[in-house]
């Protein structure tokens, strides 16, 4: 994957990187069933991403504006613990990140597909829309991923963060990889 150097500069300086789930790490469909149930649809590939670039030693932290048990299982799973649901103003959850990890604004990436994400991205260093984003998200992100939400868009970022800070590399070679594909 080839990513323009003003964006590789600024994920360089990343030092947490914040998703929202419904849309982003979820293909933003809803599927309710009886006595409330809910289902959601993630990538395994988005969670391995995720798994290498919080081991790469980037903070993960998912701020969402819905309740979901699916959702605190999933982020248990793959060992996230900065977990802020029914977030209807986001920039709360968002400012007690910036004041618990004791990190800059401008070092933080989000990611987002909607308008209630607008405020955070206004905020960061790396705002980032995944491909299918409400167009008006293009107009404050910096990237825009190629692949949609819940298909890949967040694996597509943790590359993008590991491959400007060097990290991607040693990751890649836990499998046996000698170097990336191009």
């Amino acid at each position: 994957m080839h990513f323009d150097a003003q964006v590789l500069g600024r994920a360089a300086n990343v030092e947490l990187t914040i998703f929202d789930v419904d849309g982003v790490l979820t293909d933003g469909r809803l599927v309710l069933g009886p006595n409330a149930q809910e289902f959601k649809n993630f990538h395994v590939r988005d969670g391995l991403g995720l798994v290498m670039l919080r081991e790469s030693g980037v903070a993960v932290a998912i701020i969402t504006g819905r309740e979901s048990t699916v959702v605190a299982e999933r982020m248990a799973e793959l060992g996230i613990d900065l977990v802020f649901q029914g977030q209807r103003n986001k920039l709360s959850a968002f400012e007690t990140l910036l004041s618990s990890l004791n990190i800059a604004a401008g070092a933080v990436c989000y990611v987002g597909d909607d308008l209630p994400d607008l405020p955070v991205m206004r905020r960061v260093g790396l705002p980032i829309a995944v491909a299918d984003a409400d167009m008006r998200l293009s107009e404050y992100a910096v990237y825009q991923t190629a692949a949609k939400g819940g298909c890949g868009a967040a694996r597509e970022v943790c590359e993008l963060i590991m491959t400007a800070k060097g990290s991607l590399d040693p990751q890649l070679a836990r499998f046996g990889m000698a170097v990336r594909p191009t």
